[in-house]
């Protein structure tokens, strides 16, 4: 896989994440670390989140 495929699944994968949570009414500890592993890999890339956030 290529690195722009890699960084285009990071950011969907986030994106997907952030939806989640959008709706979520609850306490969810295993969607917030996801998110966290997702921001960490999305910093690798040099990917600027803040934009992508609700």
């Amino acid at each position: 896989m290529s690195p722009e495929a890699q960084k285009e699944v990071a950011i969907n994968r986030y994106v997907d994440l952030m939806r989640i949570k959008a709706h979520e009414t609850g306490e969810n500890k295993e969607l917030d670390y996801q998110i966290k592993v997702a921001k960490v890999k999305l910093s690798s890339f040099g990917i600027d989140y803040s934009k992508l956030d609700f």
